[in-house]
């Protein structure tokens, strides 16, 4: 495409598909409490495309722009595959049952909320993957929580903060590679300079969790006949032995020894369908059919039955949808140049390093609210206010901050963001009678929007905020990188691919 012949949309234009996108949005979602935002971001995707062909742009040109920005996600469709077949066969093999069976066991409802997002965060900084822990370790967590007849959302809050925030600082973690490859600083040097907002967003969340364990949860009477029924619904319909933790272990050895997600969630899958096959009677067939379709069972108890009857290809082809739509439509507002044009806007009116961080992390925010997808959230501001940074004088360490906080933590609390809904889809969160109850996990997710807040606050403050060492400089200009003001912006943003 020769850009000569397309002109950049004003700023007030560059906003109408995102307005109008937003608007559709909140009539299908507040209006008509339906939640099934697929139809109002196609919708959106079409409205952009219009702006597009209004500003010269071809069909073909947006197309391409659209599915180039899909094909950066594909890792991430590939794992909610896996993710579903794993569901579906570690439910099989009793490898959750187990896990909720223990947990009721073992644990106490006063802890329970603390150690769920420590044990989330655990998992998750092993495997490289918040779906893949959310899908898992989450799911047998909801179902202990369900046991001791704690509120969903509470539960899946914990959930959340401890799998996002082990996803942000894990080595592994495709989205913690992509924030300081775009932004051009070294992965240890990016996950050490998160620690001054990870640990303390922690750690406060650790003492609400505890709080409220000990002084609200606590002065509940638990209903232990509830937590009887459960553990002797488990233990008559699986065959239960500490063999059937070997999937988990399995998937969190290969993802210490730096295997690629995708074939390690894979091999935990096929692992859960042997131990199905060797523990409880399943059949080949049956297996490949808690794969495909997920796994089915009748016991009679409905906190069992509601828990353990999903999993497989077909529970996640609703998010699966969603993401592509949402990936086809980040990348069409990218091609028609919206969002570079927005985003060059704010950088014109950002002065002081505490505003340009806290621009830097609203655009992330922003951008998984209208796009959808934690990559380009990342991806979009770590490109185009790179320069910004290197004009003041400062390290884009602080950069590499601010996209992995506002894009990573924050896509779980968009109910449209791929993150979010890999969150209500996995965790049984459904929304889809008009009640909207159990989307109050979103604000208790603390350790998620508290660490952008911390951010921000030292920011302002000058705190943990560093400025660009010699060696950094230097490396800018053997890339070629000029030190460029706030009016000369990088010309475009380009996605980068998520490192395995």
């Amino acid at each position: 495409m020769n850009r000569k012949n397309n002109t950049r949309p004003s700023l007030a234009l560059a906003l109408v598909p995102i307005i109008l996108t937003l608007g559709v949005l909140g009539i299908q979602l507040f209006y008509y409490k339906d939640f099934t935002p697929h139809v109002p971001l196609a919708i959106g995707l079409a409205i952009t495309a219009f702006i597009g062909w209004f500003q010269g742009y071809r069909w073909k040109d947006i197309e391409e722009g659209s599915l180039h920005v899909v094909s950066i996600g594909l890792q991430s469709i590939g794992i909610l595959i896996v993710v579903g077949m794993i569901i579906g066969t570690w439910i099989a093999s009793g490898t959750v049952p187990l896990m909720i069976y223990g947990g009721l066991k073992l644990l106490s409802p006063e802890v329970f909320l603390g150690v769920a997002m420590l044990m989330c965060a655990v998992v998750s900084v092993s495997l490289g993957t918040s779906w893949g822990t959310v899908g898992t370790v989450g799911l047998a967590l909801m179902g202990i929580g369900a046991g001791f007849d704690i509120p969903m959302y509470w539960t899946a809050g914990a959930v959340v903060s401890g799998a996002f925030f082990g996803d942000k600082i894990s080595p592994l973690s495709d989205t913690t590679n992509l924030a300081p490859a775009v932004t051009g600083v070294n992965l240890f040097d990016h996950i050490r300079n998160m620690m001054p907002t990870t640990v303390p967003a922690m750690l406060i969340a650790l003492a609400i969790y505890l709080l409220v364990g000990f002084n609200l949860i606590s002065m509940q009477v638990v209903d232990t006949s509830k937590i009887d029924q459960i553990t002797n619904g488990i233990a008559q319909n699986f065959e239960l032995s500490w063999v059937l933790l070997l999937p988990a272990v399995l998937v969190i050895g290969l993802a210490l020894k730096k295997m690629p997600a995708l074939p390690s969630l894979f091999a935990g899958a096929i692992a859960g369908g042997v131990l199905a096959m060797a523990y409880q009677g399943a059949s080949l067939h049956e297996v490949f059919t808690y794969m495909q379709s997920g796994y089915s069972l009748n016991t009679g108890i409905k906190d069992i039955d509601s828990l353990l009857n999903r999993g497989g290809i077909q529970s996640m082809t609703w998010v699966i949808t969603l993401v592509i739509i949402a990936l086809a439509l980040g990348g069409a507002l990218e091609r028609t140049r919206c969002l570079e044009v927005i985003v060059e806007a704010i950088l014109k009116r950002t002065r002081s390093f505490g505003s340009l961080q806290t621009a830097a992390i609203g655009t992330s925010v922003a951008t998984n609210l209208v796009a959808g997808d934690p990559y380009l959230s990342i991806a979009l501001p770590g490109r185009m206010f790179a320069p910004a940074y290197r004009g003041k004088g400062y390290s884009t360490l602080n950069l590499s901050r601010a996209v992995e906080e506002g894009g990573t933590l924050i896509s779980p609390l968009v109910p449209w963001n791929a993150g979010g809904a890999i969150v209500i889809s996995s965790l049984g969160l459904a929304v889809g009678d008009g009640s909207f109850e159990n989307l109050l996990y979103i604000p208790l997710a603390f350790a998620c929007w508290l660490s952008p807040l911390i951010g921000i606050a030292y920011a302002y403050l000058g705190w943990f905020s560093p400025k660009a060492t010699e060696q950094e400089r230097a490396n800018w200009k053997a890339q070629g990188d000029a030190v460029q003001t706030f009016s000369q912006p990088e010309p475009s943003y380009r996605a980068v691919p998520a490192a395995d």
